[in-house]
């Protein structure tokens, strides 16, 4: 203890790598870092980032949490003790090329803010097991409806009903899927602070416009961020719950209080959910600084600034999340702060960042901490450079492309509109595979996206030096699918397979196995492990229906005999909660000389056939 404040110290080993502390956009190993965990909008300051999740795994197959919602000091491996057991060797600079001004030191340390706090240990054996503990720990992960593993489009700002219908009918008319459309700011009547409620002149019959939006098999996400203007109908109710300071002239409603998030969710009710909305986007809850309440200011629910700031959009998230549940319907959005005990919530992170290394390694980054992030699309330079990111976006746990301010459609580079629109649709394809991931996260705790330290046979393969170059710009979706994603400008790139064969997904050809690869720029950057089944649908534009049934084609990639257990529900109710849900196991095994596929257990619900198709040659 320190007076106020307490320290702790966690032995770190000459060997052991560190991942986790939330959504970082620089680094994966964290080795060597020192942070301020501190929910903020993302720019470039260690540990100040959207989601400073205190939580932390290690190599060696453990995880920890420090639960605490205060603004946390972490030092990983860079405080050298006097009376350190294993302190690093003595160098003299003057002789010794391998002096180093920061030398590792054998402990991992952590400042709390606060006079004790509660610290959780995971065990493992795995770095999966423990962050699968952990998931499972703050109530599992989320499970989103059917449509929320679709794909989605938000039109610019001020957009209106008739222009956002007539979008959607394009998407329609040039075959590109799309399933939910978001409306930014200009569907309310005034924003930034917000009314949180529909414009007139824009959106004049709001019920009207929903119920043709849906009969195009379409859905709407309302953008909002939560402080309210000066004379809507919400500020006279929300008044008295509200912060000492404003946020644009808004107040900041204190949800701790249960009769503020009363007030709230019935307002967002009667405005949009019982219309039809399907979901919303959750703005400017993470900062920056210059606009939000500063540490001074006081909640009526006793909780101080830095406790508000720090939990804010986790408060929202679970909110909006309540209300759909009283609804009994499952909704999927968009948030831009969260932090530990979010992976139960149906929200995927964004940010204003736009660099796509530094989203694959944000996406890398959130399977450590029971988070999601989507690396959405918003523009691009060049035709090449669009084809990689809707490659890339099309293997995350949203697709979206963000056309808020840039206007942009998956169309608009006319030289690789065919090609973007095959990613897209094999979106949509692989949504039963999809699917099942979200329902192992929700189940077993098991992150659907994973970075590659969470990979069986990644951490025997090569070693640890050539494993840590692979750490930020390759990732596994599902138990099968290794995407390695290639940049504006790469005519190649080198990608580390774990142990085990590994094929094109396209072609079905073997690449290789427990070593470094090359591949070409013409190739979709995605390989398959041996024995792995993939159920995809028939290429479509939108995803089922409620009760609507479809065609399964389960692939079979490799040598090997393989297994998957196949996930179904309603897709939009917490029924699954209930039980209504089956696992069906599909295999495929030698019969002779050939491939066989077999189903067992329950016939699933939604499916109206299932055919196998063997993908590599004998």
């Amino acid at each position: 203890m320190h007076g106020t404040r307490t320290s702790l110290r966690f032995p770190l080993g000459r060997d052991e790598d560190i991942y986790g502390f939330g959504l970082d956009f620089q680094r994966v190993r964290q080795n060597g870092s020192i942070l301020r965990l501190h929910v903020d909008h993302w720019g470039g300051r260690p540990g100040r980032t959207h989601a400073p999740v205190p939580f932390w795994v290690s190599s060696r197959g453990y995880g920890v949490l420090v639960d605490s919602a205060r603004y946390l000091d972490v030092w990983v491996g860079t405080s050298l003790r006097r009376d350190a057991p294993d302190p690093p060797p003595l160098l003299d600079r003057n002789r010794d090329r391998n002096w180093q001004a920061q030398p590792s030191s054998d402990s991992l340390d952590v400042l709390v803010p606060a006079p004790g706090v509660d610290v959780l240990v995971f065990g493992g054996p795995t770095p999966l097991d423990a962050v699968r503990r952990f998931v499972l720990y703050t109530g599992g992960g989320c499970l989103p409806p059917r449509w929320g593993l679709g794909f989605t489009h938000r039109t610019p700002t001020s957009y209106t009903a008739a222009q956002v219908l007539a979008e959607v009918e394009e998407f329609e008319r040039r075959g590109f899927p799309l399933d939910f459309v978001g409306l930014e700011p200009g569907w309310q009547s005034h924003s930034y602070p917000c009314s949180f409620e529909w414009d007139p002149e824009r959106f004049p019959e709001p019920q009207g416009f929903l119920t043709a939006l849906h009969g195009k098999g379409v859905r709407a996400n309302l953008w909002l961020n939560p402080y309210v203007r000066p004379g809507s109908t919400l500020h006279a109710e929300l008044a008295p719950y509200a912060g000492s300071h404003c946020v644009w002239n808004g107040i900041v409603p204190d949800y701790e209080i249960a009769a503020a998030r009363e007030i709230f969710t019935g307002h967002l009710d009667r405005h949009a959910v019982s219309l039809g909305v399907a979901g919303f986007k959750i703005d400017e809850v993470d900062g920056f600084d210059s606009w939000l309440w500063p540490d001074t200011a006081t909640f009526p629910s006793g909780l101080d600034a830095e406790q508000i700031r720090q939990t804010y959009g986790l408060r929202i998230q679970r909110l909006v999340d309540d209300l759909y549940r009283a609804h009994d319907r499952r909704t999927y959005g968009l948030v831009r702060a969260s932090n530990a005990g979010a992976s139960r919530l149906p929200f995927v992170l964004y940010n204003d960042h736009y660099s796509h290394p530094d989203f694959v390694r944000a996406l890398c980054n959130s399977s450590f901490c029971g988070v999601l992030w989507t690396p959405e699309v918003r523009e691009s330079r060049t035709g090449e450079e669009w084809l990689r990111r809707m490659q890339t976006v099309c293997f995350s746990p949203l697709a979206m492309l963000n056309a808020w301010s840039s206007g942009t459609r998956p169309w608009s580079f006319p030289e690789v509109e065919e090609q973007v629109r095959e990613v897209m649709l094999l979106r949509l394809q692989l949504q039963p595979y999809l699917y099942t991931a979200f329902a192992r996260y929700r189940f077993e705790g098991v992150p659907p996206v994973r970075a590659m330290p969470l990979v069986e046979g990644f951490a025997t393969v090569a070693d640890a030096a050539v494993r840590r170059r692979f750490l930020d710009d390759q990732f596994v979706v599902g138990d099968a699918l290794l995407v390695a994603p290639l940049f504006a400008g790469q005519k190649k790139r080198s990608v580390l397979l774990p142990e085990g064969d590994w094929f094109d997904f396209v072609t079905g050809a073997r690449v290789g196995g427990g070593e470094v690869v090359e591949v070409g720029s013409d190739t979709l950057p995605v390989f398959v492990r041996d024995g792995a089944l993939v159920p995809l649908m028939l290429p479509r534009l939108h995803t089922p229906a409620a009760g609507e049934r479809f065609a399964l084609e389960v692939r079979h990639y490799g040598r090997r005999p393989g297994s998957y257990r196949l996930y179904d529900d309603d897709g939009e109710t917490f029924a699954y909660e209930r039980g209504e849900r089956t696992w069906t196991t599909l295999r495929v095994e030698r019969d002779g000389d050939a491939w066989r596929g077999v189903v067992d257990g329950p016939e699933p619900p939604r499916i109206a056939s299932i055919r196998f198709r063997f993908m590599t040659p004998p």
